[in-house]
């Protein structure tokens, strides 16, 4: 069996990319614009902080119809 480490980069991408994916599936999150920002907004909350929630609120916004 081979050993694997992680080296910090690493887990940096990894939390990247689960950030990124979770912020497009709660952005779908909502029947309009204000729904899904608010949603959006939370997710990116959760993930990044303050500056994730300013991109999280914008990615909801333009998810919208």
């Amino acid at each position: 069996m081979k050993n694997i480490t992680y080296t910090a980069a690493g887990l940096s991408s990894a939390k990247i990319i689960l950030g990124t994916v979770l912020l497009v599936g709660l952005a779908a999150c909502g029947n309009n614009a204000t729904e899904r920002a608010a949603t959006g907004g939370l997710g990116g909350a959760l993930v990044a902080g303050p500056a994730g929630a300013v991109v999280g609120g914008t990615v909801g916004a333009a998810t919208a119809n």
